[in-house]
């Protein structure tokens, strides 16, 4: 079987355009690279300069190049008896039929294979399937990225790569895969089946390396011989050791390793006091900056005290990077320093893990919705599931719609058989809460620590002891919890579920086992279906025709441009309904009756059938057919709480996008003050709960976090100890923060022409001033976008290019890469970039701060907080809107110093920081930068004498 792999450059991608460059690659039957092919081809017409800043390629290569008719004599005697492959082949393949019709020779006929495919299938986890990513990735060469020859010798590697991969695979696999795509009228298919045949003429291999069940063959064992890191006949390893002698240990082991490891002096403060707290039954509130090495911090107090006590210790974080960070880097490093075993378990929410059950079920029944993509993402699957241990999506590269797939693979209690399930012992869930079960430190998030409190306390293991890390996010995230947030779509995929049309959902599988059974109630069975068939298509109705209505009563947004499709949000009180809400209510309240009476049949149904049933095969759809009914049921309580409206002590609103409209809705119901809850659920009985963060004091105090959290009581009685540690870094000589004190100010979220052509002006000059090297933070998308026109104009002859977030394409991971990997570029970002971005060293030397980070008066949740403040008679501004800001506004500043060898600048163009009364809080609670402020156009040479003052260029 013999490769030919082909590149095209051409002048756009419709098929009027002309090639101007191709590039072929031939890999023989053995494997090897025996030929490349590569010329220019002459189009005949101008190259578009786009294309040409993408390729390199200009009309002057162009000009003595051969006609498209002499490339293909070249090109068409190596196209003979060849597998045809390409990235993304569908566009070479396009235009090599085009080609061979406009030259006179017969279209190609062969087999065509694409290596985007065979990446995702071979490499499910790679972060990027972009050619030049992956020869990264893999260390290919690829010198010439956008020149056909360099892709097409780049994409022959990358070919070779993944034929090494499937190989590599076992035979079962293998069988899957084919089977798979056996009825796709694919060429994948009929490649699978070769592969099949010549492994199964070769000896059985990979026996010992995989568990094979069920016809699939996994990387785990049973989750049931997973054994606890130490023997209980054992000592305890920490009998008669002080944690002064273990952690002395620990950093002699650590300077081993790590020949550069010194000593931080807040680190080891902070060692300390989370000891101290663990051992006192203490609540602490600890302040770590950047660079503290927080996570060490906490991670080796929690390990001796849940290993010498015998008791977990419970870790908190808010988002899924920091627990992978933790996972991925802390871990590994703790295993190899801490002097005797232990066991740290990751636990995430039940909804990250693929449940083997729905997975096999949705595979032998090929119950795709969209069936080229999905069978490519249940293609990626089977492979993985040769390759992960954790079963969690966050390994999984799941692009398009992939995600509504793995929503209905995705583990979930409501529809879990536990014992029942024949999968049982390899279930990934209950793998990670077993692990748990065993660990000594358990790290889970947020959202989880809320679930299990709302769960009784079922999923998470027992413990007495917790650390928050992230802990400025706590408040916001109980609200969301202990409150209710229901979507649209939410809605719909548990309607469709169960009932699409008569061939597609749970109940339509159901009544088609029955008509081939041979139960007595069979028909009976059938007849319930069929109603309540009927009644989900009425209930859809209603939901459409209630979140349309309630969609049109969200206001026009004042400072949304025209086709803006920014968020619409409009909060209702319970003394101030709408008046048009009586027909809503109503409309709901069919809603309310119907699912009842849906939910009533259905589980009556279910219950009968379970008494007379004796076969597996119907056993996993009733178990979901069973979970899709309680999720519908919980949805219609959600709905009716928010709907009546009547809790004083929660604020209710809605959200939509323009763009979107009412498909767009979700519905919000928030604890006003979680305070009281926090304190009930968390600080009452636990004996230590640690909260760190680097931003928790404003203006050297945590009184607005002790009021936020509910640990007013706690502090008075002694119970609380709150601690800043001092910073590790030497800001007065690392970072210069400048004001430049008579810029134009603005009222709202958008600018004026003056400020915005100022504005653009001073960073185009600051950004040449700092070579690129710049992130500008923003409080609102319409400014941001304001400004990138602009700032590109301004900087279009310095070679410096601008990102934004949200006019460029690409998620925020994928835009900082973009904006690390190049040597001199400009990223405006908003809301999602003031925290947890981190670009250590020479890619940023500037940091922007447009605006000062205060939420906007109108959001229902901060206007309702201002109403509860000043019944108590304070001044909701000075007590929530400054304080929230300072924190975003530390958030913000930390982006700049993430080491000890980074050095820059910031710029503040808000004015407010020095002319108001509350500027100081801003400036004050700040970990010392030296700060400067003065004209405009004396800034940027300020800055330039201050980065070269150091021999920083």
């Amino acid at each position: 079987m013999k490769f030919a792999v082909l590149d095209f450059e051409t002048t756009g991608n419709q098929s009027a355009d002309e090639i101007i460059q191709v590039g072929l690659a031939i890999i023989e039957e053995d494997g090897t690279i025996s030929k490349v092919y590569g010329s220019y081809v002459n189009p005949g017409i101008e190259i578009p300069p786009f294309i040409t800043g993408l390729t390199g390629i200009t009309n002057e290569d162009v000009a003595a190049a051969p006609a498209l008719e002499e490339m293909m004599m070249e090109l068409v005697p190596l196209l003979d008896d060849v597998v045809l492959v390409g990235h993304n082949v569908a566009f070479d393949f396009n235009f090599l039929q085009n080609a061979l019709d406009r030259c006179g020779y017969l279209p190609f006929s062969g087999r065509i294979l694409d290596t985007l495919d065979l990446l995702k299938i071979c490499f499910p986890s790679l972060t990027s399937y972009q050619l030049g990513m992956v020869t990264g990735h893999f260390g290919l060469q690829h010198d010439r990225p956008h020149q056909a020859d360099s892709d097409a010798l780049a994409t022959a590697y990358v070919l070779l790569k993944c034929l090494d991969e499937l190989n590599s695979l076992p035979l079962i696999t293998l069988q899957r895969l084919a089977e798979l795509f056996a009825d796709e009228d694919s060429d994948l298919g009929w490649y699978f089946d070769g592969l099949c045949q010549e492994k199964e003429r070769e000896p059985a291999q990979d026996l010992n390396s995989h568990t094979f069940y069920r016809q699939l063959a996994l990387k785990v064992e049973d989750w049931t011989e997973m054994a606890p890191p130490r023997d209980d006949v054992d000592d305890n390893p920490l009998k008669g050791v002080e944690f002064k002698e273990y952690l002395a240990e620990i950093e002699k082991r650590l300077r081993d390793i790590m020949p550069h490891y010194e000593e931080r002096e807040p680190q080891t403060i902070m060692f300390d006091q989370v000891m101290n707290a663990l051992d006192q039954d203490k609540h602490l509130l600890i302040e770590a900056g950047t660079g503290t090495g927080k996570s060490l911090g906490y991670l080796i107090p929690s390990i001796y005290q849940s290993v010498k006590q015998d008791q977990k210790v419970m870790v908190s974080t808010h988002t899924i990077n920091l627990q992978e960070q933790l996972r991925e880097r802390d871990i590994p490093l703790l295993t190899q320093v801490v002097p005797f075993p232990f066991k740290a378990a990751v636990f995430k929410g039940r909804q990250h893990y693929l449940c083997l059950r729905k997975f096999e079920h949705k595979i032998n029944r090929r119950d795709f919705i969209n069936p080229k993509e999905d069978t490519i993402t249940a293609a990626q699957m089977i492979v993985w599931l040769a390759q992960t241990e954790s079963g969690d999506d966050e390994e999984l590269s799941l692009g398009g719609r992939a995600g509504d797939f793995w929503e209905t693979v995705s583990s979930d209690s409501d529809s879990c058989q536990g014992r029942a399930c024949p999968w049982f012992r390899k279930c990934y869930y209950h793998r990670a809460k077993h692990e748990a079960g065993i660990a000594d430190v358990v790290i889970t998030n947020h959202s989880k620590l809320f679930t299990d409190v709302k769960a009784g306390h079922q999923l998470l293991p027992s413990y007495e002891r917790l650390v928050i890390d992230e802990a400025h996010h706590l408040e916001d995230v109980a609200g969301k919890h202990l409150g209710l947030h229901l979507k649209y779509f939410t809605v719909v995929h548990t309607l469709t579920r169960l009932y699409k049309d008569a061939r597609s959902g749970q109940l339509p599988a159901l009544r088609q086992l029955l008509q081939s059974s041979a139960y007595e109630q069979a028909g009976e069975w059938t007849a319930v279906i069929d109603r309540m068939s009927e009644d989900l298509v009425d209930v859809k109705e209603h939901w459409d025709k209630l979140s349309e209505l309630l969609f049109n009563l969200l206001p026009e947004r004042s400072d949304a441009a025209p086709g803006d499709g920014g968020q619409y949000t409009l909060r209702l009180q319970p003394g101030k309904k709408p008046k048009e809400w009586e027909t809503l209510a109503a409309l709901e309240n069919q809603i309310f009756v119907t699912v009842g009476e849906i939910v009533r049949k259905g589980e009556k149904m279910l219950a009968e059938y379970k008494e007379e049933q004796d076969d597996y095969g119907s056993d996993s759809l009733i178990t979901d057919i069973g979970g899709l009914l309680k999720d519908l049921s919980s949805e219609r309580e959600n709905l009716r709480f928010f709907m009546t409206l009547n809790d004083e002590t929660v604020v209710y609103w809605m959200e939509a996008s323009g763009h979107f409209r009412s498909k767009s809705l979700q519905l919000y119901a928030v604890p006003v003050d979680v305070s009281k809850q926090l304190k009930e659920l968390f600080f009452d009985k636990k004996k230590s709960v640690i909260l760190t963060s680097a931003t928790l004091s404003v203006d050297k105090s945590f009184q607005y976090m002790i009021d936020n959290l509910g640990l007013q009581e706690d502090q008075d009685s002694g119970r609380l100890v709150t601690v800043q540690l001092p910073s590790p870094f030497r800001y007065r000589d690392q970072a210069l923060l400048v004001i430049p004190r008579d810029f134009p100010s603005v009222k709202g979220s958008v600018g004026d022409a003056l400020f915005v052509e100022t504005l653009a002006r001073s960073l185009a000059d600051a950004a040449i001033a700092t070579h690129g090297r710049m992130l500008v933070l923003f409080t609102s998308y319409r400014m941001l976008r304001q400004v990138y026109e602009p700032l590109k104009e301004a900087l279009a002859q310095s070679d410096i290019a601008v990102l934004g977030q949200g006019v460029d394409s690409g998620s925020r991971t994928k835009l900082i890469r973009r904006f690390t990997d190049s040597s001199a570029s400009v990223l405006l970002g908003t809301s999602s970039f003031w925290e947890g971005v981190d670009i250590p060293g020479e890619a940023l030397t500037c940091l922007a701060i447009v605006r000062l980070p205060f939420q906007p008066p109108n959001h229902p949740l901060v206007e309702a907080k201002s109403e509860l403040l000043q019944r108590q008679k304070k001044n909701p501004f000075m007590k929530l809107s400054v304080p929230q800001a300072v924190i975003r506004f530390k958030q913000g500043f930390g982006r700049l110093v993430r080491t000890a060898h980074d050095r820059g600048i910031v710029i503040v163009y808000d004015t407010r920081v020095i002319e108001s009364y509350y500027g100081k809080y801003f400036l004050y609670s700040l970990p010392g930068p030296k700060m400067e402020h003065m004209q405009t156009d004396q800034m940027v040479p300020r800055i330039s004498e201050w980065l070269h003052q150091d021999g920083v260029s």
